[in-house]
């Protein structure tokens, strides 16, 4: 194990160093912390004293946080930092991959991994003690002209190791998910367009039968809704978390032309997380949501999910011209009958239905399960959803209506079987 001395923290004990370095833990933590309000925490620090623990806390908090979202990864850098003399140790566990045993583990706050980070940045960690099985296979990554933004966009999300997976949340909160408007059939005035003969009428007669200016219109523009299913069964967890997180970035990004993004999770029964999704800290709201929907990582109902959506949400937010994306493998463990009658209506109640699917990246893939087969017909575009380069084909796809994916192709497969 590492002692304090790998941490590169000042021996001098001089306290303005010491807030610096705090700091630098915040800013690499993700908080926009700069030189100017560590200069304020120093002045305040040179105030209020360290005499009172409180009062040193609540003075670094006030120079440092702006946002109320902020408070649980201050509190947790601040405690590695100054409160835990075994703060190393506690961001060790954090961080290093383990094993599920017989012992039950202390949850991990939803800041503390960032946190420790943060405050690890540039610890060598040693690697995870791995049982021996007898023999020892070792696979090697050839490709060594691919750059490592190429390799984590093409990279599984269940092959991904936790420093991967903070990369690929980067990443995915990056992604363009943009929507094409829609036209519709009332009109709006313009200096260009059409000529409104009507509007041009009208003005004349207000001025004596005189024609000083020609009106023009064009076709009104509206946006549609996002509609996200997302399947949380034990098949789709490490799956499921990047969508959400997709999700949670593209809710919380503006000007990507939605007029509305709802979320939902399902397994055994459908949970709305739309609030939940509003959370400015993308960590906080994984946890909400995992805390929220008691069905996590458990079985799989989707034809009962798709009738509770159609029968209690779809008139509420498939308004509008409404994208739904279902987010599932399509392993049904009830009768695909409901399944089947379900997504038909699911698909006539909004203006495009797509499913991702990340069995899809498989080469050999074929819609032999009952539930795939009883889905397939009813949706307008099928994809993979299993990397990142999927979600980025998948904003590509959603300009280009007539895009069906690979739904064409293993129809064919379902009618010539």
């Amino acid at each position: 194990m590492a002692d304090l001395s790998d941490l590169d923290l000042p021996q001098d004990g001089k306290l303005a160093e010491n807030i610096a370095h705090f700091g630098r833990a915040l800013r690499a933590a993700g908080l926009p912390v700069g030189p100017g309000r560590v200069i304020e925490a120093c002045r305040a620090i040179a105030v209020t004293g360290i005499g009172e623990r409180g009062d040193f806390y609540h003075a670094l908090q006030a120079c440092f946080i702006t946002r109320p979202e902020q408070r649980e990864v201050f509190h947790q850098v601040f405690r590695l930092f100054w409160r835990d003399p075994q703060y190393l140790e506690h961001m060790m566990a954090m961080l290093l991959p383990s094993m599920r045993g017989a012992a039950a583990e202390r949850a991990v706050k939803p800041a503390e991994k960032r946190a420790a980070a943060a405050l690890l940045d540039g610890v060598e960690r040693p690697a995870p003690e791995l049982p021996d099985s007898g023999e020892t296979k070792v696979e090697a990554d050839a490709t060594l002209s691919m750059s490592a933004e190429q390799r984590l966009k093409s990279l599984d999300f269940e092959q991904m190791s936790p420093e991967e997976v903070r990369q690929a949340q980067k990443m995915l909160a990056r992604l363009n998910l943009s929507v094409p408007p829609l036209l519709t059939r009332r009109h709006q005035s313009t200096h260009y367009g059409r000529l409104d003969a009507r509007a041009t009428l009208r003005a004349a007669l207000r001025q004596g039968g005189e024609i000083t200016r020609l009106h023009h219109y064009k076709p009104r523009r509206r946006w549609p809704n996002l509609v996200v299913l997302c399947d949380i069964s034990g098949s789709m967890s490490a799956y499921s978390r990047a969508v959400l997180l997709f999700l949670h970035a593209v809710c919380n990004h503006k000007g990507q032309g939605w007029a509305s993004v709802h979320g939902f999770t399902f397994g055994t029964e459908l949970t709305n997380i739309t609030r939940l999704l509003r959370q400015r800290d993308a960590d906080a709201a994984l946890a909400d949501i995992g805390h929220g929907a008691r069905d996590w990582q458990g079985g799989t109902r989707i034809g009962a999910c798709l009738a509770q959506f159609n029968r209690d949400w779809s008139r509420r937010v498939l308004g509008s011209g409404a994208v739904v994306l279902l987010v599932t493998d399509g392993l049904e463990r009830q009768e695909t009958a409901v399944l089947k009658r379900e997504a038909q209506r699911l698909q006539l109640s909004c203006k495009r239905l797509i499913w991702l699917n990340p069995l899809l990246r498989w080469q050999g893939f074929a819609p032999e399960a009952g539930g795939i087969r009883a889905l397939l017909p009813h949706v307008d575009s099928f994809r993979a959803g299993h990397n990142i380069s999927s979600l980025e084909a998948l904003g590509a796809a959603l300009g280009r209506p007539e895009d069906g994916g690979e739904k064409a192709r293993l129809l064919a497969m379902l009618r010539a079987g």
